[in-house]
């Protein structure tokens, strides 16, 4: 109990209501009280509980919720790869960053851990390396994976009133029937993206054969590493789309990490182009300019996909595409990591369909007669 006069209780209790809950987990004590102290120097975010192992960190969350937890890889005992799972499933809705020094030239272990379903990664720096930059730059993924989902989905809910019976999420009918069949599938994506991508690439079977490329905001060295990963989650070929790189049917085109994807028609042939342009939503690879082009190469001949996502990159290019008579899908609100990209379509009016990237896959595979029957 506080003693009489003493405030700093029943302030922090109220800053901790709707306050981030942040769960530490890391084998090294140095490394926990460093990250405590980033977090707590936020007064919309609380340490809820640190362990010193994910074996720990489970039992905990059984009984104290996290909204978001900082996750090390490379831990005695069970792994934060192994213990990635079990923490999703103890604790719904939690979001893990992982925060590891196997992030720097571990591209496997990271895109195994984005792929499991982390929805973020962020490299922890040498002694010394924890800096003020450092901070900010921690502190704004937590915040964004931390964000409410509960207004998120409450604005999508708003956005698109399913009719009743239809379990939500179904496509506006008249705009379906209304778009240009497809020749070309396009997914953008970024944070928590990469587990989304994989769920509804093993949605789509061989007989959906058509080009699909895929932008999704990774650094260059990763590329070959998420090309074969998406290649074995998909049953089909995937490779970098460097410049003048056929788009071809049942192959997976994907954008390098050092430019944009562009395509272009080449007589009957699309084929990929590398742009460095900057771009407004400042990411490369940009979703925007994939879409974009296929708007011009296709004449609107595309479905763009936009999953989960921080900020609003695709949104412009979508418009461009929606414009020229394609289709937009966006994933929902209670799947994505952060309903920042695919919620920025929603708001514009842009997407035909808002749902689960498994349902998102279904609906891809239902255009397949009418894609066939062209």
């Amino acid at each position: 109990m506080p003693k009489p006069g003493d405030r700093k209780a029943p302030e922090r209790a109220a800053e901790m209501r709707g306050a981030i809950r942040v769960m530490i987990v890391d084998d090294s004590l140095t490394v926990r009280t460093i990250f405590k102290r980033m977090v707590e120097s936020d007064r919309s975010m609380v340490v809820t509980g640190t362990a010193s192992s994910a074996e720990r960190a489970i039992v905990q969350l059984e009984s104290t919720p996290a909204d978001v937890v900082l996750l090390d890889l490379e831990m005695p005992g069970m792994g934060g790869l192994e213990a990635l799972p079990r923490i999703l499933a103890t604790a719904d809705g939690v979001q893990v960053l992982v925060v590891s020094s196997l992030t720097q030239d571990g591209a496997e272990h990271t895109l195994a851990a984005l792929s499991t379903g982390a929805a973020d990664t962020m490299l922890k720096p040498r002694p010394g390396g924890f800096n003020e930059d450092y901070r900010n730059q921690l502190l704004a993924k937590i915040r964004a994976l931390g964000g409410s989902a509960a207004e998120a989905i409450a604005l999508e809910e708003a956005l698109v009133r399913p009719a009743a019976g239809t379990g939500g999420g179904l496509p506006k009918g008249e705009r379906l029937l209304r778009a240009k069949r497809p020749e070309v599938l396009a997914v953008g994506a970024s944070t928590g993206g990469i587990h989304a991508l994989n769920l509804m690439l093993r949605g789509l079977t061989a007989e959906f054969d058509l080009p699909i490329c895929v932008t999704q905001h990774l650094p260059s060295s990763f590329m070959p590493v998420f090309a074969r990963q998406i290649e074995v989650a998909s049953g089909r070929r995937a490779l970098i789309a460097e410049d003048g790189t056929p788009i071809r049917p049942g192959e997976i085109a994907v954008a390098t990490g050092h430019g944009h994807m562009v395509v272009e028609r080449r007589g009957e042939d699309l084929v990929a182009r590398v742009c460095g342009e900057p771009m407004p939503s400042g990411c490369l690879p940009s979703v925007d300019p994939m879409l974009a082009s296929l708007a011009e190469a296709c004449d609107g001949r595309a479905l763009g996909v936009i999953l989960s996502g921080m900020g609003r990159d695709g949104a412009e290019g979508a418009a461009a595409l929606h414009r020229a008579g394609g289709t937009i899908f966006a994933q929902d609100a209670e799947t994505s990591a952060v309903w920042g990209m695919p919620g920025a379509v929603a708001k514009a009016d842009l997407a035909t369909l808002i749902a689960p990237p498994e349902t998102l896959a279904e609906a891809i595979m239902g255009l397949v007669p009418a894609t066939l029957a062209r």
